[in-house]
């Protein structure tokens, strides 16, 4: 609603100016009014977030396989995601909403799962149940289904997607619980449509539930139509693998940039912003009228929609200008127009596909909440549409169908979704006749693609050196076993244990499990007795339940903390080491770690293929993973396996000779 009404009021400014005949002063306040927008999203998000930047997906995909990457769901984050996307697609960027509706979504579910937020005095201690890792991470699954069922207004889709896409762990119970979530999310959507359209939400922003409907044009289709979806498959899988090269070689080139500081984060976002408003003025300007179609229903020239007037005399339109001075959703909503084959010159849409197409990898990755969805279904359509004018003479298909179907074969080529884009592009413009053709096409163009590259959203995760696990080992790690990849030294306690080793080990190293061994006297034998965590050893050196002897405490200690002592805390709510007051006397004496260790880790022999390891960590969703040996009289632990140690670049760092897989 808010983007409809600065966009809609933005173009009407420049809509009075140009029929007034002043188009130099209809360009200075094009650009301006997108500069003062652009500049305003990016220093919200250089100065306050800089994690809000981009889509969002990929760290929300990142934190669902285990990656808690600093401040990505803090609650400035949220803050910039909300308003910096609507500043940053108000200010005409080629760039959606979509993305960083999904990141919003998670945002929502983890403040709403730590019990909101100490800092901004925000809590809730009814909040609570969701102080543990999984409960926390099935809560910001739902999120993100939401955010795509808001964004897209597809309740099924959204569940797909967190099943498809976001989630790398699936539990029948978490089915219905995204189900709920973007049930929820559809009616209160409905409420606000109903609201919206008695004129409450201002001169624009009225919508629908269906944004793109096409239901009203005739999907008869024949073997023409098959021909030219396959054919549509093919373009989509190479035009999407060629944008997700382009786009991590600008990411890489933009990191370097931003990595200078705030201040380059913002010119680097005045820049482009000067570059989309003057293609999309320019451009429009240099294309010559076309005069309006005598059969169309449509009134011709408008203001607003179809047919756009610009600098053109009555009874013609500029359509250039149809497309780039417009909202992108009306843009989109113009190119899958039905009954409007000629609308739109060839020379047109090669124009505007050639723009958008470069526009799109080079504003994604400034300092803006920016999506991928929305210029790739426009680049997509685009093609599309041309598909369709190409395949008129055999084809039984409206051309604004066929730009559907490029948008759908543009996304999958990108994306590499499958399941959920076919449900949310069906659910968006309410045509479930185009099912077969729409499957064809997303299965057509993964399939091309996937021989080049990986999807966009996994280049990015890989981008920022984030340790995603995947769902398969590498097929090398079948030529070794646990034990060979395992970092070491291995830094482990006695069960009772003196309060200067532990400080050190916290002190001088960065791990944050640690193997307990139950020693003699108190056993026969040393034996594992299990994995104490970094944060629990900090709860309890806080409370200072020390003993000058070695000696077995039990249970007892526990009854000085509560429960939700030892929970996940919020971010950057934690103890930290800085937190603890020991002085020199406290360093000599003891503390019993068995009430607070977990007595049943997950454990795999030392000879166990890397392989299996590796997929059992996964499956499990493990942090740590203890290796022991094989035979006996040796210490009863040889190593921890963690996520690092699985990643390709550790493995192959420590064999070379090992082929990775292509």
């Amino acid at each position: 609603m808010t983007v409809e009404n600065i966009s809609g009021y933005k173009l009407l400014l420049n809509i009075y100016l140009m029929d007034e005949g002043r188009y130099f002063l209809a360009f200075v306040s094009f650009v301006g009014c997108n500069l003062i927008l652009a500049v305003a999203a990016g220093s919200l998000c250089a100065f306050i977030a800089p994690a809000a930047a981009g889509s969002g997906i990929p760290e929300v995909k990142a934190y669902l396989n285990g990656i808690d990457a600093y401040s990505i769901l803090a609650p400035s984050t949220l803050f910039v995601k909300i308003f910096g996307s609507i500043l940053g697609v108000s200010a005409g960027f080629t760039m959606g909403k979509e993305g960083p509706m999904v990141h919003t979504g998670a945002c929502i579910a983890n403040f709403l799962g730590q019990g909101g937020s100490r800092k901004y005095h925000l809590t809730w201690k009814w909040l609570r149940f969701f102080k543990n890792d999984r409960d926390r991470r099935d809560l910001i699954t739902c999120g993100a289904a939401a955010g795509v069922a808001a964004a897209f207004r597809a309740p099924v889709g959204g569940v797909l997607f967190a099943l498809e896409e976001a989630a790398s762990w699936w539990r029948s119970a978490l089915l219905w619980r995204t189900f709920f979530t973007t049930a929820v999310v559809a009616f209160v959507l409905k409420a606000f449509v109903q609201l919206c359209s008695t004129g409450n939400c201002g001169l624009f922003g009225e919508g629908g539930l269906i944004m793109y409907d096409v239901s009203s044009a005739g999907a008869t289709y024949g073997s023409g139509d098959i021909l030219a979806a396959i054919f549509l498959g093919v373009i989509g899988g190479l035009f999407g693998s060629m944008y997700n090269y382009l786009i991590d070689k600008v990411l890489r080139v933009y990191s370097m940039i931003n990595e200078r500081g705030a201040v380059y984060r913002v010119l680097l976002v005045i820049c482009i912003s000067l570059l989309t408003s003057v293609c999309a003025f320019g451009l429009s300007w240099t294309v010559s009228c076309v005069p309006c179609p005598t059969e169309s229903s449509k009134d011709c020239p408008t203001q607003t929609g179809n047919y756009l007037s610009f600098q053109c005399p009555s009874g013609s339109y500029n359509d250039l200008a149809t497309l780039f001075l417009n909202t992108n959703d009306d843009a989109i909503r113009n190119l899958f127009s039905t009954n409007t084959t000629r609308e739109f010159r060839i020379s047109t849409l090669f124009i505007f596909f050639g723009a958008i197409y470069f526009l799109g990898i080079v504003t994604y990755g400034i300092a803006v909440p920016s999506g991928l969805f929305i210029p790739v279904i426009l680049a997509g359509a685009c093609y599309g549409r041309l598909v369709g004018r190409l395949f008129e003479p055999i084809s039984d298909l409206d051309t604004g169908l066929y730009a559907l179907l490029g948008a759908a074969s543009f996304l999958g080529g990108t994306m590499r979704m499958t399941v959920s884009l076919c449900v949310i592009l069906l659910e968006l413009t309410n045509d479930l006749l185009l099912l077969p053709l729409m499957m064809l096409v997303l299965l057509v163009s993964k399939t091309v693609a996937d021989i080049f590259n990986k999807g966009v959203y996994d280049q990015i995760v890989k981008l920022k050196g984030l340790p995603y696990l995947e769902a398969h080992a590498e097929p090398y790690m079948r030529q070794l076993v646990a034990l060979d990849v395992v970092s070491g030294p291995l830094i482990t306690f006695s069960g009772i244990e003196k309060v200067r080793n532990i400080l050190d080990a916290l002190k001088y190293t960065g791990h944050n499990g640690f193997p307990v061994i139950d020693e003699p006297p108190f056993v026969d034998s040393s034996e594992l007795f299990g994995v104490v965590l970094r944060s629990h050893l900090l709860v309890l050196l806080k409370g200072k339940n020390f003993s000058s002897e070695q000696v077995i405490s039990g249970q007892d200690i526990l009854r000085k903390y509560a429960a939700l002592d030892f929970a996940k805390p919020g971010s950057g709510k934690g103890i930290k080491l800085e937190d603890l007051d020991i002085n020199e006397d406290e360093m000599e004496m003891y503390i019993d770690l068995h009430p607070i260790t977990n007595a049943s880790p997950y454990t795999v022999v030392e000879t166990m293929s890397l392989a299996k390891a590796a997929i059992l960590f996964r499956q499990l969703g493990l942090r740590h993973m203890c290796v022991v040996p094989k035979s006996q009289g040796r210490p009863p632990i040889v190593g921890i396996l963690t996520r690092h140690d699985l990643m390709p670049e550790h493995v192959l760092g420590l064999y070379p000779h090992l082929k990775p897989h292509k």
